[in-house]
């Protein structure tokens, strides 16, 4: 009986955040991933890195032995570990620690460690306990919500450049920067964009008149994708949440009072 006992407190310590020993935890695990990603930043810094470089590597092997030894906990602890790994924090808890060890085979991908930063999105639910909005739960159901209706929107933004594109390339020309077709697409997705970058640019008054008609549309469509995340983050808010994970299928949309999973049923 000992054994199920001790992985269910190192459960509770991990996944949880309404304990007192949970949060603490997910506290210094927030000041481990922070002093992280700073060390990476500052290791870039040829001046630091130079004089310091030694103990940046100490530190930054620390904080990925540690994250391993977590990230295993958290397989070791749950009831379905496949469930786990493959799942959205799964997998950025994985990435989170694999470049450090890529690093001594591919020079320079250590600095991909800057991935780590998103396990802040798990570490957020801290603040739940102090009456904050969950925020990091909110974006991803919002995104995942609004997935039919973003491709929908993807699908439509695709067709419209490249019909313009290919319109500009017949119009313009190679003689005026406009190559082929794929380059051409290239202005209309930095043209609609708004982004504007300049390199390329019409020069005929049917060129000019459709790129002043595709920077208007621009405009109108940016408001598309913030409409519909924001339509799903409202919606999301007024449901009640709280930090209780399930050790069974890691659900954690549970209700504050809630006793069992209304995933699976196992207890919480």
């Amino acid at each position: 009986m000992a054994k199920p006992d001790l992985r269910k407190r190192i459960h509770d310590i991990i996944f949880e955040a309404d304990t007192p020993k949970g949060k603490a935890f997910d506290i210094l695990l927030f000041l481990a991933i922070i002093l992280s990603v700073v060390i990476v930043l500052l290791d870039s810094v040829v001046s630091l890195d130079t004089k310091y470089g030694n103990w940046f590597d100490v530190i930054e092997w620390v904080l990925t032995i540690l994250f391993t030894i977590e990230y295993a906990l958290r397989i070791y602890t749950v009831n379905n570990p496949k469930k786990y790994i493959f799942s959205f924090y799964g997998i950025i808890d994985f990435l989170a620690i694999i470049p450090t060890y890529l690093g001594l085979f591919l020079v320079g991908s250590h600095y991909l460690v800057v991935i780590r930063i998103l396990r802040l999105l798990r570490i957020f639910r801290v603040l739940k306990l102090m009456r904050f909005v969950g925020a990091a739960n909110t974006l991803a159901t919002a995104f995942s919500n609004s997935r039919a209706k973003i491709i929908v929107f993807l699908e439509v933004i695709i067709t419209i450049v490249v019909i313009i594109g290919s319109v500009m390339y017949l119009i313009e020309g190679p003689e005026n920067g406009f190559d082929n077709i794929p380059v051409s697409i290239y202005w209309a997705i930095v043209t609609i964009t708004t982004v504007g970058y300049g390199d390329i640019a019409p020069h005929t008054i049917a060129g000019q008149t459709l790129a002043s008609l595709l920077m208007i549309v621009g405009y109108a469509i940016i408001a598309v994708p913030t409409g519909i995340i924001t339509t799903e983050m409202v919606m999301k808010s007024k449901k009640r949440s709280n930090t209780q994970v399930c050790q069974n299928c890691n659900y954690s949309e549970h209700d504050d009072d809630a006793k069992y999973c209304k995933m699976c049923g196992e207890e919480l």
